[in-house]
């Protein structure tokens, strides 16, 4: 047998449970997680804490009558509780629903109402984006518990864990069982619902061992946010599948506090978006005391060559950069593991990950391609047993969009090309995701915050190269009859993105336009507008 198929066998079983499997198989003081605060304390949890807590906590959302299969959101920055928190929700047998504590209202609102969430759980700072009001229902079918001190008639996260008790059962539901319901994003529609059952944690697994070459004397730190999927299932899952110590940073993102985070925790194998290293490289400061980083790897957009130029000087490692999905886990990777680490070649992805087969298909026709030639990138099914993806939820035709050749193959969405030696080189995105910072961004979310506003006729969105965040997004719009453009609406336009759709998501640059590019069938045309913005900042430079 494999080590694929022992995994598989390990999370695919009809008796699988989570919280065994995910924590108390662990040695109860062997510690799960360092929590660094952000004036850089360090308190460690345990698994035997974490399992103690998290049964609490369980019981507490059993009195509610959340059971298995019952959505259970979190709008939680990372901290003790949020690790609690989603363990109690796993021990129950229930199903976590990440929000990015970046939403607004109407992104919060349309992720709970569409996973029927029964629960929210959020950090006292969110509390005020769950208040009834235009997005949010006043008769919402949702219960809102959160963290700190409650007002009266308010759930409180701590009061629950103190009044609770411990000895609750960890649910056995089984490797088909949903455990995650996360969203992702595209160009058309709103974002769609992906179901991640127990048995995905195979492949999670996989990635951890091979990608990252986890091992039990290392201390690992994923920096990306556990809103969203690679921060969820690597920052967080991976280690409590393998049980290797590792850090959580409660405080947002600076050089000199990684930096510090890096040397002072003495972190052998570091995981992080490539804007995180391009920041770090901008900065211009260097590590205080030596590092101990083993492993470095990179993944959420392409990596690109100066990166590692200055890795390799200032880290001490070459940064690994690696491919992957929400839809799926990690799939191409320059992998770390010995049995298997190839030469990092620069722009390459690297090749496909134990458990997975990736091709390239014909641009236009669903058959295979040889090497050095550009196709949609896809992953062969029949010959991928870490495969889980089956479909949106309640989206039949955007799920019959993923797959080809009556389910032979998965398609990323993605194009690219293999060369003779097997190295997957990316090349573009097929449905206009934006990638800013790691974070993979719909343009339609945007576009339809954007388009509420008062003095918008229609807009489109786009990303735009940037050196620090690899593409950051800027707008198109095309005002109503009366309106001027100006610097103050063009600020008046992002704050609109921030407070109703995500902080993070605004156009860095808004263009008036008195028209946009489209189709004979009337699409907008990003493409054209890609297209012109380019030539212009080359005649810039």
């Amino acid at each position: 047998m494999t080590r694929i198929d022992e995994l598989i066998a390990r999370y695919g079983a009809r008796d699988a449970c989570a919280a065994q499997l995910l924590c108390d198989r662990h040695d109860p003081e062997a510690i799960a997680y360092r929590v660094i605060a952000p004036e850089l304390t360090a308190k460690p949890i345990s698994y035997g804490e974490l399992r103690q807590e998290s049964e609490k906590f369980a019981a507490a959302l059993q009195s509610l009558g959340v059971g298995p299969g019952d959505r259970v959101a979190t709008l939680m920055g990372k901290s003790r509780q949020y690790l609690i928190a989603l363990m109690g929700i796993w021990r129950l047998g229930a199903v976590h629903v990440p929000l990015f504590t970046a939403f607004a209202p109407p992104a919060i609102a349309l992720r709970l109402l569409g996973s029927k969430a029964k629960a929210v759980i959020c950090d006292q700072a969110q509390r005020h984006k769950l208040v009834p009001g235009d997005d949010i229902p006043a008769d919402a079918p949702w219960q809102v518990i959160s963290t700190g001190e409650a007002s009266e008639g308010q759930l409180s996260f701590d009061r629950m864990i103190d009044e609770a008790r411990p000895g609750i059962a960890a649910a056995v539901v089984g490797g088909d069982a949903p455990l995650i319901h996360v969203y992702t994003s595209g160009t058309t529609g709103n974002p769609k619902g992906v179901i991640v059952p127990l048995r995905a944690l195979a492949s999670f697994h996989a990635y951890a061992e091979f990608g990252f070459d986890l091992r039990a004397d290392d201390v690992f730190w994923c920096a990306a946010d556990p809103g969203w999927a690679y921060g969820l299932y690597f920052g967080i899952l991976a280690t409590f599948l393998t049980g290797t110590p590792s850090i959580l940073l409660e405080g947002g993102f600076s050089p000199d506090t990684t930096l510090a985070v890096l040397a002072g925790e003495g972190v052998t194998n570091f995981a992080a978006a490539p804007t995180v290293y391009r920041a770090l490289r901008s900065s211009g400061l260097r590590p205080a005391s030596p590092l101990h980083l083993r492993c470095a790897s990179s993944a959420g957009e392409p990596l690109t060559p100066e990166v590692n130029e200055w890795a390799q000087e200032a880290l001490g490692v070459t940064v690994h950069d690696h491919y992957g999905q929400t839809e799926a886990g990690m799939l191409i990777n320059n992998h770390h593991h010995p049995l298997i680490r190839r030469p990092v070649m620069s722009g390459s992805m690297g090749q496909a990950m134990p458990g997975w087969t990736a091709t390239i298909l014909h641009v236009d026709r669903d058959e295979e391609v040889g090497p050095n030639q550009m196709g949609r990138v896809a992953m062969v099914l029949p010959d991928s047993p870490l495969a889980w993806f089956r479909g949106y939820d309640g989206d039949p035709a955007k799920s019959a969009e993923k797959f080809a050749g009556g389910g032979r193959w998965y398609l990323t969405g993605d194009t690219g090309m293999v060369d003779d030696e097997g190295y997957f080189h990316f090349s573009a995105r097929d449905d206009d995701v934006i990638i800013m910072a790691g974070y993979r961004i719909g343009p339609f979310e945007v576009e339809s915050t954007i388009a509420t506003h008062p003095a918008v006729a229609e807009t489109a969105v786009i990303a735009v190269p940037d050196e620090v965040r690899g593409e950051v997004i800027e707008a198109f719009v095309v005002l109503r009859d009366g309106f001027t453009g100006s610097a103050e609406l063009e600020r008046e336009v992002q704050q609109w993105v921030k407070t109703r759709f995500a902080a993070h998501a605004y156009p860095r640059t808004v263009h008036f336009a008195s028209s946009l590019p489209k189709t004979p069938s009337g699409k907008i045309q990003r493409f054209v507008l890609k297209q012109q913005r380019r030539l212009e900042l080359e005649a810039g430079r």
